[in-house]
C-alpha cells in the first residue's frame, strides 16, 4: 500500500522532529484542523475540500478575523492560531512566500 500520510500526520511528525512540546503539538493540530474546516465551510463534500497549499494570505486573514470577530477569542489565542498557521506554511508546506506575507500581515495589524 502506497498511501501518503495525511496533512495532520505530517505536521505531527514535523513537530515531533523539532521537539515541540505535546501541548504545542495538540494546539497546532487543532488550529490547523479548524483552519482547513474554515476554508471549506461552504463545501459539504469532504472529498472536494481544498488543501491548505491551495489557500493563502486571504484565507488566513479571513480565519484570524473570524476568530476575533465571531468567536471573540483573546489576542493571545489568535496569536497561537497564527503561529500554528505560520508553522504549517513555512515548515510543512514549504511556502515561505505565503509565510512571509503572513508575517508582514501580523506586523501591520499588531
Amino acid at each position: 500500500m502506497n498511501s501518503k500520510p495525511k496533512l495532520l500526520d505530517q505536521v505531527r511528525d514535523r513537530l515531533r522532529l523539532q521537539h515541540k512540546s505535546y501541548h504545542t503539538e495538540r494546539q497546532y493540530l487543532s488550529w490547523i484542523a479548524e483552519y482547513v474546516a474554515f476554508c471549506n465551510r461552504h463545501e459539504p463534500d469532504k472529498s472536494k475540500w481544498r488543501h491548505p497549499k491551495d489557500c493563502g494570505r486571504q484565507e488566513v486573514e479571513a480565519f484570524l478575523t473570524y476568530l476575533a470577530v465571531e468567536k471573540h477569542v483573546a489576542a493571545s489565542t489568535q496569536n497561537q492560531a497564527f503561529s500554528a498557521l505560520m508553522f504549517l506554511y513555512r515548515e510543512e508546506l514549504n511556502q515561505s512566500q505565503v509565510a512571509g506575507s503572513l508575517q508582514h500581515l501580523m506586523l501591520i495589524n499588531y
